[in-house]
C-alpha cells in the first residue's frame, strides 16, 4: 500500500509546485466503528488500496478526479473495515470512467470523478447509499463535520489498514483564500479543520455533514497533515450538480 501511494504521488509531482498535495489520510483521528459508515469504498489497483470513494447509487461511485490516473484500471471494494481481511466485503469492477471534463491537475479544479460500476450494488448493513446536495450552496461556517478513510496517520508513518474517522468544521471561505491563494476557489472548493483530519494516503473520500456528502477530499499542504497553515481542501459536490445529473441520468 505504501509503493502505491508512493507511484501515485510521485507521478504527480511534475505537476504540483511546493504548495500542493495530493492528500487524504486521517491523523489523529480515531478508529471508526466496523460498517458505521457503509457507503465508503476502498478504490484498488492489483488488491492494493489507493484512493478513497463514496457510494452515491447503486450503479455509481463518486470520488476526486485526480484519482485517475493515465490507463489505470481501478477495482471498487464494498462492505470494508480492515483491509486485511475479507469481512464479506464486495468487490466489483469499474465499466466507465467519466473525470469532469475541466478537471486541471496543477490547479485542482473540477476534481470530480464518477466511476459507472459493471453491475448494481446489493445493500445491505455494510453497504449503503449516501445522499449528496441537491441544490447548490455554501455550508455554514463552524458547521460539524467528519472525514473518513484508510490513509497515513501522520505524515511520514504507515497507511491504515482499518477505517479512520475525525470530526472536523468548516473554515469560512475568507480564511481559506488567504492560506491558498489562487489555488482557492469559493465557487468550487471548502476548507475544513480540527484535532484530527486528512493527511497523504489516499484521496476522494468524502466530506460529511450531517447524513449528506458535501465535499471530496482534493488537495492539502505538502508538509502538514492537519494545520491551520495549510487547512484541508475540498472540492465542493453542489458546485457540480449539473454535471453529475447528466452523467448519471445519460450513462447506460
Amino acid at each position: 500500500m505504501t509503493i502505491i501511494s508512493l507511484l501515485l504521488l510521485a507521478s504527480l509531482q511534475p505537476h504540483l509546485t511546493s504548495t500542493a498535495h495530493v492528500d487524504v489520510g486521517i491523523v489523529n483521528g480515531t478508529e471508526a466503528k466496523p460498517h458505521s459508515r457503509p457507503y465508503m469504498v476502498s478504490l484498488q489497483k492489483g488488491c492494493k488500496h489507493v484512493c478513497g470513494g463514496f457510494l452515491i447509487s447503486d450503479r455509481f461511485v463518486m470520488t476526486a478526479a485526480h484519482c485517475m490516473m493515465k490507463n489505470q484500471k481501478l477495482t471498487t471494494v464494498f462492505g470494508a473495515h480492515d483491509l486485511t481481511k475479507n469481512e464479506g466485503s464486495v468487490c466489483i469492477e469499474v465499466k466507465s470512467y467519466h473525470k469532469h471534463p475541466d478537471f486541471n491537475i496543477s490547479t485542482f479544479q473540477n476534481d470530480i470523478m464518477l466511476l459507472r460500476l459493471e453491475k448494481e450494488v446489493k445493500q445491505n448493513d455494510n453497504v449503503k447509499m449516501i445522499s449528496i446536495p441537491t441544490q447548490e450552496g455554501d455550508i455554514k461556517p463552524d458547521s460539524a463535520c467528519s472525514v473518513a478513510g484508510w490513509g497515513r496517520l501522520s505524515l511520514k508513518g504507515k497507511e491504515s489498514k482499518r477505517l479512520m474517522e475525525a470530526d472536523v468544521k468548516i473554515i469560512i471561505n475568507t480564511a481559506c483564500m488567504n492560506k491558498w491563494k489562487n489555488y482557492y476557489s469559493a465557487s468550487q472548493m471548502m476548507c475544513v479543520y480540527g484535532n484530527g483530519g486528512r493527511c497523504s494516503g489516499d484521496s476522494g473520500g468524502p466530506l460529511i455533514c450531517g447524513d449528506t456528502a458535501v465535499g471530496i477530499t482534493s488537495l492539502g499542504g505538502p508538509k502538514v497533515c492537519n494545520s491551520h497553515k495549510r487547512p484541508k481542501v475540498y472540492a465542493k459536490i453542489s458546485a457540480h450538480l449539473p454535471w453529475i445529473h447528466c452523467i448519471i441520468g445519460n450513462v447506460k
